[in-house]
């Protein structure tokens, strides 16, 4: 099992990140204050759970745009990987190219994972929910992608109901 030492905590501050979204441009942590966030990661597009997550959260965009939160997909796959997986799939959230594991190292989600008795470093599936002040509301380690979304938004729905 992966070991989570390096993932940030509940009140903490967010790891600041800056890396290249889907069509190049520089996203950061900083554009996103003042609103709820949701910074997913995510092994690798176009692969069955990563679909699944990412057409979730995409269904579920609008209820997040209507409590002002945003949502940022990260993965270590290319500006055009993303692309694609954009256009295959019809989604509407944004998708930040981590190809060196900079942003995944950051938030402690870069680990050794084991799989068929071989062991690789790699992406585990994680959430995190960021605060509009930049603190760090709730984090979800070794994702399960069936319902996923549904279970951030409420979870951001009662935090910002507290708000």
């Amino acid at each position: 099992m992966s070991q989570l030492a390096n993932i940030p905590l509940t009140g903490e501050k967010a790891p600041s990140f800056s890396g290249a979204n889907q069509d190049g441009d520089l996203v950061k942590l900083e554009d996103f204050q003042s609103n709820w966030f949701v910074l997913y990661f995510y092994p690798k597009d176009n692969t069955p759970g990563c679909t699944v997550e990412a057409k979730d959260f995409s269904e579920y965009s609008p209820q997040f745009d209507a409590l002002g939160a945003k949502i940022l997909g990260v993965s270590p796959d290319s500006e055009k990987s993303h692309c694609k997986f954009i256009q295959k799939h019809n989604l509407s959230i944004q998708l930040l190219s981590d190809p060196e594991h900079q942003v995944c190292e950051a938030y402690g989600v870069w680990q050794l994972k084991k799989f068929m008795g071989k062991e690789y470093m790699g992406v585990v599936r994680s959430t995190f929910l960021i605060t509009p002040n930049g603190n760090i509301a709730h984090t979800w380690s070794n994702v399960r992608t069936k319902g996923h979304a549904e279970k951030v938004l409420s979870k951001l729905q009662e935090l910002a109901a507290k708000a």
